[in-house]
């Protein structure tokens, strides 16, 4: 967290939450609800994208979670709750060290090892990790398929028609190895931990 976030918290100690103005699409883009209206509402607001790097780089370094899983951007002394469309990271590809292929989060940082995946059955993957949970953009799936492999040497892009919901299967990427789960898409943030629409 920025020191000048720290400071205006100490100095602004009770400022309310903000909630319905910033939420994060499935890639990873944050969107800014102009009217408050981001969810809550028969009606919620679309939101508009926001471009600025620096805006990006200020939300970036001060996103972060509470103890309940919902997730917030510390925008100085206030709270600003986010919706999670996806997930609270959102995850690409990045070639890493020995040309092996790692993950990087929308805000920059490198995300994991991953100690578990999980498919849904409409065909999402999502990581878990000591960071938090991550769902994969759907632009860099099926590279990542391709270099997640199974303990006999095969990709997980060629054998996911052969797996089955009551497996058990490991998969490694760069060398870490973590099991694969299968989720109901309506379970996905119960089970990894995170709340999609904050409350007041």
């Amino acid at each position: 967290m920025d020191d000048l976030v720290h400071a205006a918290m100490a100095r602004w100690p009770d400022v309310p939450a903000a909630y319905g103005w910033l939420s994060l699409s499935r890639r990873g883009q944050w969107r800014l609800h102009p009217h408050g209206g981001g969810w809550g509402t028969d009606t919620p607001e679309p939101g508009e994208s926001i471009t600025s790097p620096q805006i990006l780089g200020f939300i970036g370094r001060n996103y972060q979670t509470d103890d309940s899983g919902c997730w917030f951007f510390q925008n100085g002394p206030q709270r600003v709750y986010v919706r999670l469309d996806g997930a609270p990271w959102i995850l690409h590809t990045q070639p890493g060290p020995d040309t092996q292929l790692q993950l990087g989060t929308h805000t920059g940082q490198a995300y994991g090892p991953p100690s578990h995946w999980w498919l849904t059955h409409s065909g999402l993957l999502y990581a878990q990790s000591a960071q938090g949970a991550g769902l994969v953009q759907d632009h860099d799936l099926a590279q990542l398929l391709d270099h997640l492999r199974l303990a006999d040497g095969r990709t997980l892009g060629d054998s996911l028609d052969g797996l089955s919901a009551d497996q058990h299967t490991m998969i490694s990427l760069a060398g870490h190895d973590a099991p694969l789960g299968w989720l109901d898409d309506n379970a996905v943030a119960d089970m990894l931990g995170f709340v999609r629409f904050p409350v007041f």
